[in-house]
């Protein structure tokens, strides 16, 4: 087909079709011809869309997300030169962590950002990328749906935008064709569908200028990494108090001549003293101290969580949940209830028509799929189509659609106002949930035809079989049509609803998903409570749940586990926080009483929502986690929410609990392991120089175990897999300190080891292994080393005895502890000048022994019980307890 130009449009280009939407030009619209004129200039025919496939369409009219989305003497400069290699060492590991990190992160926002399209090209309509949209593109919208461009209206029914996102106004904006055809990128459609002409993509479009001039912030900091910083605050202050402690001491010690030289001689003598001499030993003495704030200070502790978080994010990508909201990673695992859908999420939303009532008449369906449509028209239609033998195509040709009240999940019903082409008489058709149109209904057709008055029995009845039906996990939709006069023909009156006729009921099946009652289970078995909110009525409600394993078979209607929405709302506060606990399905509830039922939760826990309509937006946002769905889901849907699952499966949100308790855990296990390093080394170089005046591991020696240990460390611990015991524990409340009773057990136990071990290797070590000062020095090193090796097993279960379950399946933890010990080896052998040892191998095995005595006491300390009360809390001090 040949589109000709339209002769008024000429010399118009990009930057004018842009400045006539932004500015809303309706009189330079209109003389451009208006949006016929517009699409004729841009060879698109206004039903058919543009020509030509993916392959054929210039590229650089592309939509790019992409540029929206903003994202930078001889040897007395070993000790200095040593400390600078260390510290640059850990700022760099860190550094291309976070930018690996941030750089994941960009790479799962793009991927959040490409939004499915519905296009007309070629006559067809056809899914496409927001990216692969072209300006002259025609683009079908529907409620939900954000606005993928700038463009016109062509055609369509309730038209209402929501364009708070650009302009900060709460009120649903009216489009049409004659007083505002506008369309923006950026914006959701609230209510209505169209077909919109694209006139600009990407930075062209009102939504493109503005986010050039906004840089998008990603550094978000999660609530756990906030704890993190407190924590490492918290021991960095103790650390200076310490090193100050020392620091006053050890000047006090040498200017009191309580100091001694190699040769048994008061270090200080008064004005006896060469100055360089003092200033040599002061300057010793400080660095003493700078060593303990050095040791005192966890830096390991962000890097931790940067790791564990970009970790889970990349493996829960797999795993069919794609992150928007770092902090949902952790929050999740925290979670105590789950509020589910039924559609889609619990269910296939495959639905097929298994049954049909003519009046009070039944007759059996049969399974139909060959019509692109939602799940519920799409059996529907089919079963029309290919049953009944309906001419969609006649249909269509004999009627004027005049008005149409699209379907939403308050009023669970759609209807059509239309014209008859033959006769030019006006009907209206009703369609929705079976209870909601029979209460709309005066009259019924019966097998036969013929219309029948709807007295109170004969309603009773049709109320019976809608239970029936609904009893059987059948979703029930009626149908009803009136007949209304000429003068009722506005379009902008509300769609007459009263003294309908019933034409019929239908029963459609969605099944189950495979796996999903298992799953459920095991959240259940998690201490996790799961809820289901459906729209549906209570009898399809309770049967699916029944088959869900929400509601035991054998429980009782009336013990308060299943309500219905308006039952619900109605409780007063006091009543819902009483019964929301014991409240398992909510039927026939609105988005108001999800969002409810939330507040409600949220006092008594960590809530996890699932939703996939635009009116889910406000309880998504309300809850601590919300849970989207990747292909039923609305765009205002997804953006509401901090994880998208991908395959709206509910066996994905039971694997993202899983994960959420993993990233936990694993965070858990590393700051286990990395205090016992701090605890140890902080003691052992304060007590030694306290008593002796001198530090047993230098400065440059304990960044080496920072780095190897913080880095290796955390990357070991911090990519540990979702293990089934995870699931068997409860969730961790809101209120539970970071460190619990079982790591103050496991640390303590295993820092008091080391430093009993160190510091009779610092005082008496040379006369027990008859080593010199030198080679003594450099065993206290190796066995520091070679403890945190032998302790990092110990760190991969906080409770169970046997810390090699599993272990084989983590090939990199067992690559990091080769590595590690590879390392320590190059540094102790090739490096002596910075690392201030000598080499013997003698000794070696004393070091091995030694360490790999934390074994043996790891698994007999765990035999110790603990309190349930935290440790924390028998303190005083209010900055410790959240630890």
């Amino acid at each position: 087909m040949c589109v000709q130009e339209h002769p008024l449009f000429s010399g118009v280009d990009q930057s004018s079709l842009t400045k006539l939407v932004k500015e809303k030009r309706v009189d330079r619209l209109a003389e451009l011809g208006g949006v016929e004129g517009v699409a004729s200039s841009l060879h698109t025919d206004q039903q058919c869309g543009i020509k030509g496939d993916q392959k054929t369409l210039d590229p650089d009219k592309k939509h790019s997300v992409e540029i929206l989305i903003e994202h930078g003497p001889k040897e007395g400069w070993y000790d200095g030169g040593s400390i600078f290699v260390a510290v640059f060492l850990v700022i760099s590991v860190s550094a291309v962590s976070n930018f690996r990190q941030n750089r994941q992160f960009d790479k799962l926002s793009k991927v959040s950002n490409n939004i499915p399209v519905e296009a007309v090209r070629n006559g067809r309509r056809q899914q496409t990328s927001i990216f692969e949209i072209v300006v002259g593109d025609v683009v079908c919208l529907k409620i939900g749906d954000q606005v993928p461009a700038d463009g016109l209206f062509i055609d369509g029914h309730s038209l209402q935008v929501d364009e708070s996102s650009m302009t900060g106004e709460s009120d649903h904006v009216e489009i049409d064709l004659d007083k505002n055809p506008f369309l923006f990128s950026g914006t959701k459609v609230a209510d209505g569908y169209a077909k919109m002409l694209v006139t600009s993509v990407g930075m062209s479009t009102t939504w493109g200028e503005m986010m050039s001039t906004i840089s998008r912030d990603s550094d978000e900091q999660t609530p756990l990494q906030a704890r993190l910083n407190k924590l490492t605050s918290s021991i960095g202050k103790v650390g200076l108090a310490v090193a100050f402690l020392v620091l006053v001491v050890l000047l006090v010690r040498y200017f009191t001549g309580n100091t001694k030289d190699e040769n048994g001689n008061k270090e200080f003598n008064g004005s006896k003293t060469k100055v360089d001499d003092v200033i040599n030993a002061v300057v010793g003495i400080i660095a003493a101290a700078v060593t303990i704030v050095v040791v005192a200070i966890p830096e390991g502790l962000p890097l931790a969580v940067t790791l564990t978080l970009a970790y889970s994010m990349k493996r829960m990508m797999a795993d069919q949940a794609m992150v928007r909201k770092l902090s949902a990673c952790e929050t999740m695992g925290s979670a105590t209830t789950i509020c589910t859908d039924k559609t889609g999420t619990l269910t296939l939303n495959q639905m097929k028509v298994t049954k049909f009532w003519q009046g009070k008449e039944s007759m059996e369906g049969r399974n139909h799929s060959v019509i692109a449509s939602s799940p519920t028209e799409k059996a529907i239609l089919s079963w029309a189509v290919l049953e009944l033998n309906m001419d969609m195509e006649a249909v269509k040709r004999d009627c004027e659609i005049l008005h149409v009240e699209a379907f939403n999940s308050e009023k669970k019903r759609s209807g059509v106002l239309m014209k008859k082409v033959e006769d030019g008489t006006f009907h209206v058709h009703w369609k929705g949930a079976a209870e909601m149109i029979l209460a709309m209904c005066s009259h019924y057709y019966d097998m036969e035809g013929n219309m029948m008055a709807l007295s109170d029995c004969e309603r009773t009845k049709f109320d019976q079989i809608i239970q029936g039906m609904a009893a059987s996990s059948l979703r029930c939709i009626a149908f009803a049509h009136k007949q209304v006069s000429e003068g009722e023909n506005d379009e902008h009156k509300k769609i007459q609803e009263k003294g309908s006729t019933l034409l019929g009921l239908v029963g459609l099946k969605d099944p189950c998903r495979p796996g999903v009652k298992q799953a459920v289970q095991d959240c259940q078995y998690a201490g996790v409570n799961i809820k289901m909110i459906t729209g549906d009525n209570v009898f399809t409600a309770k049967a699916i749940a029944t088959e869900c394993g929400i509601l035991h078979p054998n429980q009782e209607a009336n013990d308060g586990s299943v309500v219905e929405g308006v039952e619900f709302r109605n409780y007063t506060e006091k009543e819902r926080m009483q019964k929301v606990d014991k409240i398992r399905v909510m039927a026939r509830s609105s988005p108001f009483d999800k969002l409810l039922m939330v507040q409600c939760l949220k006092k008594k826990g960590h809530v996890a929502v699932t939703g996939d309509g635009t009116n889910d937006a406000p309880a998504l946002k309300e809850a601590d986690i919300g849970l989207s769905m990747g292909i039923q889901g609305t765009e205002v849907a997804k953006e509401s929410s901090d994880i998208v699952i991908l395959d709206d499966n509910f066996a994905s949100v039971a694997t993202v609990l899983r994960w959420g308790r993993c990233v936990y855990n694993n965070i858990q296990k590393f700051i286990q392991f990395q205090l016992t390093v701090n605890v140890a080394a902080l003691v052992i170089n304060f007590v030694a120089a306290v008593s002796a005046g001198e530090v047993p591991l230098t400065a440059v020696q304990l960044l080496w175990v920072n780095l190897i240990m913080d880095t290796l460390g955390a990357l070991a611990l911090a990519t540990e897999k979702p293990t089934k015991e995870l699931m068997e524990k409860r969730p961790v409340g809101r209120t539970e300190p970071l460190i619990s009773n079982v790591m103050w057990r496991n640390l303590l136990a295993q820092a008091l080891y080391q430093i009993a071990v160190l510091l009779i290797l610092q005082f008496k070590g040379e006369s027990i292994l008859g080593v010199s000062k030198t080679v003594n020095d450099t065993l206290i090193f190796n066995t520091f080393v070679l403890c945190q090796v032998f302790n990092e097993f110990n760190a991969r279960k906080l409770e169970k005895k046997n810390v090699f379950e599993g272990i084989h399946r983590n090939k990199l933890f067992l690559g990091i502890i080769v590595v590690t010990v590879v390392l320590q080896v190059v540094m102790v052998e090739f490096l002596k000048k910075f690392a201030d040892t000598e080499a013997d191998l003698e000794p070696v095995g004393v070091c091995i022994g030694i360490a790999a005595a934390s074994w043996p006491i790891g698994w007999v300390v765990k035999f110790i019980p603990v309190p349930e009360r935290p440790f924390t809390s028998y303190l005083r001090l209010k900055n410790l307890r959240g630890l």
